[in-house]
């Protein structure tokens, strides 16, 4: 049978297409295995990144990236970054999050072991430009009031903005957003300190 009979049979079209879908699945399958350790080290450069961003020089001496610790909260689970200094866990680092005005605000707080923030910073939001987009630490250093505040520092009843009676400032025509912004780090206050033997003992 020479190939234009072959041609000529019924199944050639479906083996072709069959062949073809093969080796295109096989290229795509090397593609992503070449990339892969790429991809995985410039997702984790970015996340170190992030992360030192919040914690200040010299409190971490370990590979907190490799040093963490998964809780649940809301029904979510909450991976804790633990930066250590001589062995000891001296700050936990982690995400929370908050429905803003135009959806969920994303913020990455790092809080010492003794209850007190260390740095807030907002990693992804879908505020207003102009407005509630002075969440973001190159728009306004407004996020950087969180620093060095507890649970009892302020009152818990002052963990607002003015408005509602707190003590951090709001945005003027864009008071939802910073409102989130705050409940987001008092929750995450509350986390750890509801979870602190889980984080700190480990």
């Amino acid at each position: 049978m020479n190939f234009e009979s072959f041609r000529e049979k019924i199944g050639y079209q479906p083996v072709l297409l069959g062949v073809i879908a093969l080796l295109a699945s096989g290229a795509l399958a090397w593609a992503s295995a070449a990339t892969s350790g790429a991809i995985a080290a410039a997702e984790a450069k970015d996340l170190r990144d992030s992360l030192s961003e919040v914690l200040p020089q010299g409190l971490a001496d370990n590979d907190f990236l490799k040093d963490t610790v998964d809780l649940e909260k809301s029904g979510k689970t909450v991976t804790i970054y633990r930066a250590r200094k001589g062995g000891a866990v001296s700050a936990a680092l982690f995400k929370v999050a908050e429905r803003g005005y135009a959806g969920e605000i994303q913020v990455l707080m790092a809080v010492d072991r003794e209850g007190r923030t260390l740095g807030v910073r907002v990693l992804k939001h879908a505020e207003t430009p102009g407005l509630g987009d002075k969440i973001e630490v190159k728009k306004d250093p407004w996020v950087h009031s969180f620093e060095g505040k507890s649970l009892g520092d302020p009152a818990p009843e002052k963990w607002g903005v003015k408005k509602d009676g707190g003590v951090f400032d709001q945005f003027a025509g864009a008071t939802i957003t910073p409102r989130a912004v705050v409940k987001a780090v008092k929750g995450g206050m509350d986390f750890f300190a509801a979870h602190k033997a889980e984080i700190i003992g480990g």
